[in-house]
């Protein structure tokens, strides 16, 4: 769940056993939300990432596991991603993973993140007539200077035009008002001088302009001072898979630091409704997450006003 997401949320009740609870929060009863893993490469070594950390066996994940994920939640309204700390289009299956989770489900939505360099025109008109819902292009910079630094192994050029023909294409064959486009930058200091000339080129072309700040991953340096004792807005209505069928509490649990199940020996909704994930949340809904291995070290929502959450007796 994303905070202008929560801010609409109606705070939660909760069960019995979270009774002394600090903070209700809106826990949904079934995922809104999956990301797969589908393979674990990335075709670019940014500097702020982990990606290239993970060691993954298998670094593909097979047909019959993301078919599962997907038939046993069908009907339930998901948005599907069928990506988590890799780059998507890596995988050559996209096209058919579309197809496939789109079929016979009008619920079912599919969405992409993707830095743009492999969006050829083949493969975005394969996208476009698949069903894609949403595709958010991550071009950190309006120049090479501010964008190769960043994004190292990727061409600013190449990119550029990329995804410059490939919004042509979807404006021009009708899909401006069926799929949503984004183009996203992270801020730093070095780019922040480009902000207005990126939004003038980008906003006449997509959907939306967005320009976000850094986040920073778990056990990335934060200290155990660093914690920040507050909920989570990842595990109210998300769930993330990976290549080997586990199921981990965060899109950011880069090294399975809290996985909650496998897929091969259980259904989606057995490992949502896990006594694993149970726990944690309820951790998490006290705010505790200095006893939990994988959110002792993060900060995340530092800033976020969970007030409105907050149990009253």
């Amino acid at each position: 769940m994303r905070p202008q997401q929560a801010d609409d949320a109606t705070p939660g009740h909760g069960p019995p056993e979270r009774a002394g609870a600090r903070w209700r929060m809106p826990i949904a009863a079934r995922p809104k939300y999956i990301q797969l893993e589908t393979v674990t490469k990335c075709n670019a070594k940014c500097p702020f990432c982990p990606q290239n950390e993970i060691v993954r066996d298998p670094a593909r994940m097979p047909e019959e596991m993301w078919k599962k994920i997907v038939d046993d939640t069908r009907g339930w309204g998901i948005t599907y991603r069928p990506f988590l700390t890799n780059e998507p289009f890596v995988d050559k299956r996209m096209p058919e993973i579309t197809r496939y989770i789109k079929e016979n489900d009008p619920t079912a939505r599919v969405e992409f993140n993707t830095n743009g360099e492999l969006m050829t025109e083949k493969l975005g008109r394969e996208l476009l007539e698949a069903g894609v819902d949403i595709l958010r292009f991550s071009v950190d910079g309006f120049s090479p200077e501010t964008y190769e630094p960043s994004r190292v192994g990727i061409d600013y050029h190449k990119v550029l035009e990329r995804v410059t023909a490939f919004l042509d294409m979807w404006a021009r064959d009708g899909y401006r008002d069926k799929v949503f486009t984004e183009l996203r930058m992270i801020e730093v200091p070095e780019n922040s001088h480009e902000i207005e000339a990126y939004k003038a080129y980008w906003k006449p072309r997509c959907t939306e302009v967005l320009v976000t700040e850094l986040y920073q991953w778990p056990w990335t340096g934060q200290k155990p001072e660093d914690v920040v004792l507050k909920p989570c807005l990842k595990v109210l209505d998300e769930m993330f898979f990976y290549t080997d069928g586990n199921a981990t509490l965060c899109c950011w649990d880069v090294h399975e630091k809290a996985v909650v199940g496998n897929v091969t020996r259980q259904s989606v909704a057995e490992i949502w409704d896990s006594h694993a994930a149970a726990c944690l949340r309820d951790l998490l809904d006290d705010g505790r997450r200095d006893l939990i291995h994988l959110c002792s070290r993060c900060n995340a929502y530092e800033g976020y006003d969970f007030s409105r959450f907050e149990h009253e007796e």
